[in-house]
């Protein structure tokens, strides 16, 4: 009998729980209800909410594998490759918090032409791969499987000019390191995707094509090949990187031994054309992007990867980051080249080496990552516009600003007559 009045008991009270549950919060609200609650607080300001890149909706891609996007942002919380100075990876979560102006409602890009939050692309913060920082080999692995999980699954929306390039149909991702050894792994996913070897367009104040001996010939192991110097020389081996095509730019780095070996010595690494640090002074911004557009070509069937470390900027203006060489270029000159390259076939891209306990109290250097990874997005998105948006600032072609003064003269006409 005290079994049964525990039973009832019991029962009364899960009752109790249901009828509570259902009056606080099973009724659906009224659409006309739920309009007002959004017409009053829909609304974010650029100090409020979660810091996800640009207020996007975050989500946990990895693990909700019906999320579908166009172009993913994803964090690569990796840091343990490093030859210098550590602490790359809090970058993602540094890069998130200095994007927190760049709201959709306000982030029309001037020189394109179009706001790429509001475009017919859908982009989504994806979170951060959960690497771990105890087994570099584990890390390597984790960050393939994540790309290639990500990179492989479906667009959301066809882009509006009907894109026949070989990217057509599969998402961009634009990652957040982390160390830049984080590129290693997304080459290989992007080669798994795309079945061919990617040109790699890397914007770096170092070579990163490293044979790995030049760190140590005598204590050698299967992870010390594994490092922020290294992983293109890996990458060329394995035959990842279309080495006709890839180019260096921003370079400035000091080299091994006595003489330019690191130049000169044979291997397929060295396909890589330099553009120097220092060239920008005779070439200019535009001639530096003449430069590189004339190397890697506009091929739509060819995939090219954007890789920029930010130690390509000056540390006067950067210095939160790993390994600092003087004499970069400023932010203003950079942006200016990542606009002239907004025709390059992007299959995708990451932007690695923030060190945000190295930076100033402005977090310029974080600033300039989310200023960068906003102008590849802005870029990749008005690659798939149909129409002509024009190009600097917002100015038109000479094509279309005569076609423009055309139509005005006609209406003049018309009106007159």
């Amino acid at each position: 009998m005290p079994a049964l009045k525990t039973l009832l008991s019991a029962l009364a009270l899960a009752g109790g729980a249901v009828s509570c549950a259902h009056h606080g919060g099973g009724d659906v609200v009224p659409e006309h209800e739920r309009a007002e609650l959004l017409k009053k607080w829909d609304q974010e300001w650029s100090f409020s909410g979660i810091a996800s890149f640009a207020h996007l909706k975050p989500v946990k891609c990895l693990i909700e594998p019906d999320e579908h996007f166009d172009i993913a942002i994803i964090g690569a919380p990796f840091d343990t490759a490093v030859s210098y100075r550590p602490g790359a990876r809090f970058g993602p979560r540094a890069i998130r918090a200095a994007s927190a102006r760049q709201m959709s409602g306000t982030s029309f890009n001037t020189r394109a032409g179009i706001n790429p939050y509001k475009s017919w692309a859908k982009i989504t913060d994806c979170g951060d791969i959960p690497i771990t920082p105890f087994d570099n080999g584990l890390a390597e692995r984790q960050m393939y499987e994540a790309f290639l999980e990500l990179g492989a699954r479906k667009t959301v929306n066809a882009a509006p000019n009907g894109d026949k390039s070989i990217g057509a149909g599969h998402p961009k991702l634009v990652t957040l390191g982390g160390d830049h050894s984080v590129a290693l792994p997304a080459l290989r996913a992007l080669y798994q995707i795309y079945q061919k070897p990617i040109t790699v367009l890397h914007f770096d104040a170092h070579l990163d094509t490293w044979n790995p001996v030049r760190y140590s010939a005598y204590w050698q192991s299967e992870q010390t090949q594994f490092n922020h110097g290294s992983f293109f020389h890996k990458a060329s081996r394995e035959g990842l990187i279309c080495n006709a095509t890839s180019a260096h730019a921003g370079l400035r780095t000091r080299l091994t031994g006595v003489d330019a070996g690191d130049y000169t010595n044979p291997g397929p690494e060295q396909g890589f054309i330099r553009v120097h640090a220092d060239d920008i002074d005779e070439l200019g911004p535009m001639g530096v992007v003449e430069t590189l557009i004339n190397r890697i070509g506009l091929d739509p069937e060819q995939p090219v990867y954007l890789s920029v470390d930010i130690d390509v900027l000056d540390p006067a203006t950067a210095p939160g980051t790993g390994t600092p060489e003087p004499g970069g270029w400023t932010t203003r000159e950079f942006i200016r080249i990542l606009r002239g390259l907004e025709k390059l076939n992007l299959v995708g891209a990451d932007i690695v080496e923030v060190s945000p306990a190295y930076d100033n109290k402005g977090e310029t250097t974080a600033l300039a990552a989310a200023q960068v990874a906003f102008e590849i997005i802005t870029s990749i998105v008005k690659s798939g516009v149909k129409e002509n948006l024009g190009g600097w600032y917002g100015h038109l072609d000479e094509g279309v600003v005569g076609e423009a003064k055309a139509a005005k003269a006609a209406k003049v006409i018309k009106d007159e007559l």
